[in-house]
């Protein structure tokens, strides 16, 4: 009876104390970070992170917010919001094709003209459905010139900083209003029988580019499969080898794009039994004239379209602009996020022909906006594939803050990112368990040494959050990118 006694009071006294340990407070979310930063940034880096309650108006953290990083493919989020928050916004990315003559007994007396949009997503059937319009018309012959018009951009075919030998990735595009499967030739393998060479199918099919074949088939010795071609001599003669066990895929890029596109549209109206007897002597209107040595290549140049009452257009392909943001943000694609910029430009300067520092322009303006200094940052591209970047998780936080905002912007921007544990980018990080698995909708960066993630997530509390953090110097991507996710998960706590 004692013991029972001495165990209700002992009951009795410490309870305070249990219920004291059973319902102690959760650290402060700067103390979680903190010790984030403290214990998991990978060794040698260092970060810069912002983190802003959007329901509640207010910033939740800060640390180093202000430092300037280089931003990776998070440079994309100034780009797209700038050109979402454009009033025309929604117009889509269009290329087209005119003519200016007279079509008499068969023959089309004049000059055909192939007007370049940027359209990042043009593909090959895109391609075959202009081509397809234009032989519905009554002539099999063409009198006169095709040009093709790329006067929306300067000739500048790459970003400034961009990297000589990322080139023949197929990452890194060769800019230009005409643009055929974003300048892109895919190769895929089957194999044969042991030490056979593999089959080879390349898309778009075009006799612009050669293909070399010294794949071996199931022959391990034959080392790795990959594509290459002799870049370094802007040559386009496309070499596959390796050894090929299964079906195999590989992607390289084509030198230039405006003459892929050109050469292969011509090569198909041929094939529609559209033929071009080019007339003597080049228009005033041309800016450049371009001949190649092909049969086919020769019967095209580059100039300037200039409407009057002969002009018709004889066909048009259009790419609605949510479909080019989707591949910016899911995919990071760098050739859809230069073509917004371009565009972008053409619609705040009111210009013709714009250069990537006319979309920039745009960007900087908005900045302003915001309340930043434009000068205190620099923008180079509108990718985030340059060096020159640098920009801070501050500021991508007044971007995101912005978007949000803005209903039209938001809705846009929000169905675009990726979403942690799901797809685009963020597939394969946040596993399901984890407090950001298809919580977190954000832009990833990465390239050497640089590791960034921005965008939105909601709290446990419900709250709407915009962040950004900014690994840099960080050689361990796995590592930077596992200490962004954990920084997820204790906003999300």
């Amino acid at each position: 009876m004692k013991r029972i006694l001495l165990q209700l009071i002992l009951s009795v006294c410490l309870l305070p104390l249990w219920a004291q340990e059973a319902v102690a407070p959760v650290k402060p979310l700067s103390a979680r970070i903190d010790a984030l930063i403290e214990h998991k940034l990978p060794a040698g880096s260092n970060v810069a992170i912002s983190v802003y309650d959007l329901t509640a108006g207010k910033s939740l953290y800060g640390y180093q917010a202000d430092k300037l990083s280089r931003p990776a493919s998070t440079m994309k989020l100034l780009t797209t919001i700038t050109a979402l928050a454009r009033p025309e916004a929604d117009e889509p990315f269009r290329t087209e094709v005119w003519y200016r003559g007279t079509i008499e007994r068969d023959t089309l007396q004049g000059d055909m003209y192939v007007i370049g949009g940027f359209d990042p997503e043009f593909d090959e059937e895109a391609l075959d459905s202009l081509v397809a319009a234009v032989a519905r018309f009554p002539f099999s012959v063409i009198k006169g010139k095709v040009y093709g018009d790329v006067s929306m951009k300067d000739s500048l075919y790459w970003g400034s900083g961009w990297l000589w030998d990322d080139t023949p990735y197929s990452f890194q595009p060769y800019l230009s209003p005409l643009m055929l499967n974003k300048g892109v030739v895919t190769v895929t393998a089957t194999s044969g029988e042991r030490g056979d060479s593999a089959h080879l199918e390349c898309t778009p099919v075009s006799s612009y580019y050669t293909l070399t074949n010294k794949t071996q088939s199931r022959t391990p010795s034959a080392g790795r499969f990959r594509v290459g071609r002799d870049w370094l001599v802007n040559g386009n003669n496309i070499t596959v080898a390796g050894n090929v066990d299964a079906r195999r895929t590989g992607t390289v890029n084509i030198f230039s794009s405006q003459d892929f596109f050109m050469h292969t549209f011509m090569e198909r109206l041929q094939a529609r039994g559209i033929r071009c007897i080019p007339t003597a002597g080049a228009e005033s209107e041309a800016f450049e004239t371009v001949v190649k040595p092909s049969a086919v290549a020769s019967s095209y140049l580059f100039g300037e379209f200039r409407r009057d009452s002969l002009s018709v257009r004889m066909a048009f392909y259009e790419t609605p602009v949510q479909d080019v943001v989707r591949q910016i943000m899911k995919e990071s694609d760098n050739l859809n996020a230069e073509a917004m910029l371009c565009r972008l430009g053409v619609q705040s300067s009111g210009k013709k022909r714009v250069s990537a520092e006319d979309g920039l322009s745009a960007v900087r303006m908005l900045i302003k906006k915001l309340g930043h200094n434009p000068d205190r940052y620099n923008l180079a591209d509108g990718c985030g594939l340059s060096n020159y970047n640098y920009i801070s998780p501050e500021l991508l936080v007044s971007f995101l803050r912005y978007a949000y905002s803005r209903t039209d912007v938001f809705r846009k921007l929000y169905k675009a990112l990726p979403i942690g544990g799901v797809d685009g980018t963020l597939e394969f990080r946040m596993k399901k368990g984890t407090p950001s698995h298809r919580n977190v909708h954000a832009k990833t960066g990465s390239f050497t040494a640089v590791n960034c993630l921005a965008g939105y997530l909601k709290a446990r509390n419900g709250h709407e959050i915009a962040f950004a953090v900014m690994n840099q110097n960080a050689l361990s991507g796995r590592e930077a990118r596992a200490f962004q996710d954990a920084v997820c998960d204790e906003v999300i706590r």
